[in-house]
């Protein structure tokens, strides 16, 4: 054997002969290679970094394909010794020898044999990964065989998953008093359809626009699955105004109210007072609208209230009784105490509100004020003088006798009661009067209860909203702000508000606009409630009745001369002729109403205020009635008249004459004849007849023929005999009355 090992001579470098018949190698290690791997070997021998980690492949082993080729054995390939020996190369090369395949007669092979070390640990990797997605896959199925087992051992519960019906668990709904169908359905988002056809099945017929009660409501909700909850209609105070405080509380004037019958002085008091002439252009000699004056005494304020004095106003009345702290009764001390003073005392009594008892007309010939005074203890009031806590005052507003000491028991009176209020906080108030001015829009009076009233401020007042523009005084002076028991002419409402109603001021408009949404839907609810909630029984039944309507628009100065005029005439309503308000408003008649009374078959009452020529013109083309006034009393009573043409008129019966049948006689196909003796009045020929037996009525109907022995005649009187034919009737027996009558036609007064 040649051991090339021990050959120390280094043979030149000769070129390897590659093998003819094999392929050449994938991968060949030549002597060149040999040489250069050794001599990086030792050059790099001295550095200490460390060898860079091996990337093992994620494939398996067995992917890796070598490409082997099969060579001769060659012959060792003398290298050149390097020319520093040391230990390192030695190892270096004994290490790579011991790489080497042992087999014979193969190529040399370099490859990666760290993936054969790292096999194992990958197996074992596999073989948990593979435990654990079989136990996985058990897992689903025995989950999966449950569940297959449930729903085979279950349908019936499959089934009722199917069914749309929502759960037992109740839902809740707010409503208030009154509900539309249509908004009952929205909130409990079902069809209205279905609403309607569950109403229907309570044998309620309504519309999708129709309301429907707070009962009826309840009951619809539970049939689908929802609880009601009452919303109350009233908007909550502490919303709108914040708590006063004890200690900010400050003294504030007086707010009287003036009242009395109607024509007893009570203008003329308040114009001594004022010391203006107002009276003489009042019409009828009525105030006609409530006003609202500060005067000033003695350096302290006192704020007057002037109320209609006719029985008209008697809403506007208590509407003054309800803002104010005293109430000046005027009774005239020539005419006494009337109807219109016993409703002042009664609105007064039941607002709490002290009275102070103005005699006035004193100076007239046949006062006589002790009268009065005996007669007002008949209605709670006795004088002090008398043991009561009622004062007194003589006076007499034309001759100014008395003001002075009415004026002082007026400010004795505010001290006793220690009337006080907040001036920091926001404005309180209540509208007095209001109307719609053509230049600047609508305007109301406002009384001042609490807080202080600012320009600028936002403020609501029921279903009106709006920021204050202007403010102006009693005199017609423009003013910044007003504080407690001031009344001032506001402007900056949306539109004119409800005379009587509350006064808020909010933080700023959006908040505002807000409440009176709320307010106008609930305004709005209720009127729905009122006018279309309704059946079929209900509305055959109206009209088995024969109601008629007496439609009226009416347009006036200011609202609360509308209001009046509108109570007065709800009261002329009776069970045949109703009057229905189809709209009312402050400010000039215009084309808009003339066509809504035409639609309506109305007529237009206008109160202080005239048409312009276009309206007049669009009126006479349309047939609609336009009735100007400037006094209530003709306004009632054109309207009384009116009414009364609209009544049925009243058939009287009047009794002509009775006959008494004393003798019967049948004629053949004429019937029966009765031959009477007419024991009072007379009977003629075109009168009704009754047939009277044992004090019955048997039958009413017609006189067929009446003769006077054979001969034809137009009537009999009383102590004639006579022969009477009833049409349609023969059933007479001797001893029967028989009453003539005739039918008077009588116009109905309301």
């Amino acid at each position: 054997e040649i051991k090339p090992e021990s050959k120390a001579e280094p043979t030149p470098e000769p070129t390897p002969e590659p093998a003819p018949e094999q392929e050449k190698p994938v991968i060949e290690v030549t002597e060149e290679k040999a040489a250069e791997v050794k001599v990086e070997t030792e050059v790099e021998a001295p550095v200490t970094e460390k060898p860079k980690p091996q990337i093992i492949p994620v494939r398996p082993p067995v992917m890796v394909r070598h490409k082997i080729t099969k060579a001769e054995p060659k012959k060792e390939i003398p290298t050149k010794a390097p020319e520093k020996a040391g230990a390192a190369p030695a190892e270096k090369q004994a290490k790579r020898e011991f790489e080497k395949p042992k087999k014979k007669g193969k190529a040399p092979v370099e490859v990666l044999i760290e993936e054969d070390k790292d096999a194992p640990r990958r197996k074992v990797l596999e073989k948990k990964i593979e435990k654990k997605l079989r136990r996985q896959d058990d897992d689903r199925e025995v989950v999966f065989t449950k569940w297959r087992a449930e729903k085979e051992g279950a349908p019936v519960k499959m089934k009722k998953t199917e069914i749309t019906v929502p759960k037992a668990i109740k839902r809740r709904v707010k409503i208030g008093e009154t509900i539309s169908v249509g908004d009952l359905a929205k909130r409990m988002g079902v069809k209205a359809s279905e609403v309607i056809n569950k109403l229907m099945s309570m044998s309620v017929m309504a519309t999708i626009n129709q309301s429907i009660d707070y009962d009826i409501a309840t009951l619809i909700a539970g049939e689908f699955n929802f609880q009601v909850e009452q919303v109350e209609a009233e908007f909550e105070e502490a919303v709108l105004s914040t708590q006063i405080l004890p200690e900010n509380l400050k003294p504030r004037a007086p707010v009287v109210t003036i009242m009395g019958h109607v024509d007893h002085g009570k203008t003329s008091l308040l114009d001594a007072i004022r010391q203006t002439n107002v009276i003489a252009g009042e019409a009828g000699g009525i105030t006609q609208a409530i006003g609202a004056y500060l005067v000033n005494i003695n350096n302290r304020d006192i704020v007057f209230l002037d109320t209609p004095g006719h029985e008209a106003f008697t809403a506007m009345r208590a509407r003054g009784a309800q803002v104010t702290d005293i109430v000046v009764l005027v009774v005239a001390a020539d005419d006494g105490v009337m109807g219109q003073t016993v409703e002042a005392i009664n609105h007064s009594k039941v607002a709490g509100v002290p009275i102070i008892v103005a005699i006035n007309k004193v100076d007239k010939p046949g006062a006589d004020p002790e009268k009065i005074k005996q007669t007002l203890t008949e209605y709670g009031l006795v004088s002090e003088q008398w043991g009561g806590d009622t004062i007194f005052c003589e006076v007499s507003a034309k001759k100014k006798i008395g003001i002075e000491n009415l004026l002082e028991m007026i400010l004795l009176q505010a001290d006793v009661l220690e009337l006080k209020a907040d001036p920091d906080r926001s404005a309180l108030g209540v509208i007095i009067e209001a109307k719609l001015d053509r230049g600047r829009g609508p305007v109301a009076t406002v009384l001042i209860q609490q807080g202080t009233l600012r320009e600028g401020d936002a403020f609501v007042s029921k279903t009106e909203s709006g920021r204050v523009r202007a403010m102006n005084n009693d005199q017609g002076k423009r003013v910044k702000e007003a504080r407690p028991s001031t009344p001032v002419e506001v402007i900056g409402f949306s539109s004119v508000p409800q005379t009587g109603a509350e006064f808020f001021v909010v933080e700023d408009e959006k908040k505002a606009r807000n409440i009176a949404d709320f307010w106008l839907r609930k305004t709005r609810e209720k009127e729905l409630s009122a006018s279309s909630k309704i059946t079929l029984e209900q509305l055959y039944e109206k009209i088995k009745e024969g109601v008629k309507d007496f439609n009226v628009i009416i347009k006036g100065d200011v609202q609360g001369s509308i209001e009046a005029i509108s109570d007065a005439l709800h009261k002329l309503s009776t069970e045949d002729v109703r009057i229905k308000l189809i709209h009312s408003s402050a400010g000039a008649i215009s084309e808009t109403d003339v066509m809504l009374a035409s639609a309506s078959n109305a007529i237009i009452i206008g109160f202080n205020v005239r048409p312009d020529a276009r309206v007049v013109e669009i009126a006479q083309q349309e047939g609609v009635e336009i009735k100007l006034y400037d006094i209530i009393y003709n306004v009632i009573a054109d309207v009384r008249a009116a009414m009364e043409g609209l009544l049925e008129p009243e058939y009287k019966e009047v009794v002509l004459g009775r006959a008494e049948v004393r003798e019967t006689f049948k004629v053949p196909k004429v019937g029966t004849i009765a031959g009477c003796y007419v024991t009072d009045g007379k009977i003629t020929r075109t009168a009704g007849l009754k047939l009277v037996r044992d004090s019955v009525v048997v039958f009413d109907g017609k006189i067929m023929s009446l003769k006077r022995f054979k001969d034809d005649a137009k009537e009999v009187q009383t102590g004639f005999e006579c022969g009477i034919g009833i049409e349609g009737f023969n059933d007479i027996h001797v001893g029967d009355i028989i009453e003539a009558y005739t039918t008077e036609k009588l116009e109905r007064k309301l």
